[in-house]
């Protein structure tokens, strides 16, 4: 992961509601959620989720793949993992 796509993600998980949905695609597992029940288990409207996903989506901190008429995302726990290794290498060394 480059140092732009590394901002992307910190920019894309530094909102409530993103994180929120990566909290919930985490516990979800491999297999993941699909987008309605994303939004019934935060209460975070679709139109408004969507906006999210696409967020996240170009962030590359979820994936989404289809089934029939489903959308089912999953979290990428390696993007975040490399996020926070830059954060730990970079912004705490020596501390």
């Amino acid at each position: 992961m480059d140092a732009d796509a590394r901002m992307l993600a910190l920019s894309a998980i530094a909102h409530r509601s993103r994180l929120a949905v990566f909290k919930v695609l985490m516990t979800a597992g491999p297999r993941g959620m699909s987008a309605g029940e994303v939004s019934e288990k935060l209460g975070i409207v679709p139109s408004s989720l969507s906006f999210h996903l696409k967020d996240m989506l170009r962030a590359n901190l979820v994936f989404a793949r289809r089934e029939r008429t489903f959308i089912f995302y999953s979290a990428s726990p390696g993007a975040i993992r490399e996020v926070i290794d830059f954060l730990s290498e970079n912004c705490l060394a020596g501390t």
